[in-house]
């Protein structure tokens, strides 16, 4: 007759298991990758189109539709990615607490853009979203795989290089930034998370 085995003897694998089945429940995994690339091809072409930042209300305007463009896809692939992991947003208190990180740093984008125009700055308006979009990345992707917050940073530092450079490079950092690193990222997460 066999011995009975103790408790202990699987209780590590028990506690490894539980605590990655929580963690991956406590994470936001509909950061969408190909919304990512699409997102950042947006921006590609907008950069020629807009030129380096010029003080006018024309370049302001061209970089702003092109956000609502890039919101539009995000939000289309967020749901799709959710949809598909069976993951409905709407019960979610991962992507609650993602947005909830997310959004102040936009908000606060979105209040400066006009003091900015204002103040005579839209030359200046690429740092300024780049570093508070690198923000808001970075703080709701706490919330999320680890490659995101990673990519807050990198647009931070983005963010803070264009405040240092000639402003006139404006348009070359945000084709980099809202670019570059969305289709560089958007692929890493469309490989390793799932699309």
């Amino acid at each position: 007759m066999a011995r009975p085995e103790p408790i202990h003897a699987h209780a590590l694998e028990n506690l490894r298991f539980i605590r990655d089945a929580m963690s991956r429940a406590s994470e936001f995994t509909a950061v969408p990758g190909w919304g990512g690339i699409l997102m950042g091809i947006s921006a590609l072409v907008t950069a020629p189109i807009a030129g380096p930042p010029d003080d006018t209300a024309r370049w302001m305007l061209i970089w702003i539709a092109d956000a609502a463009v890039a919101a539009t896809i995000a939000l289309v692939a967020i749901a799709i990615k959710s949809t598909r992991s069976g993951a409905p947003l709407s019960k979610a208190a991962p992507a609650l607490r993602f947005a909830l990180a997310f959004l102040p740093p936009l908000v606060a984008g979105m209040i400066l853009t006009p003091v900015f125009a204002m103040m005579g700055l839209v030359a200046r308006l690429p740092a300024c979203w780049l570093l508070l979009y690198g923000t808001a990345v970075a703080t709701g992707g706490a919330f999320s795989v680890r490659v995101v917050p990673l990519m807050g940073i990198c647009f931070m530092v983005l963010g803070t290089i264009a405040f240092a450079v000639p402003a006139a490079w404006g348009h070359w950092l945000m084709a980099l930034g809202f670019g570059g690193l969305h289709i560089v990222f958007g692929t890493i997460i469309a490989r390793s998370y799932g699309g």
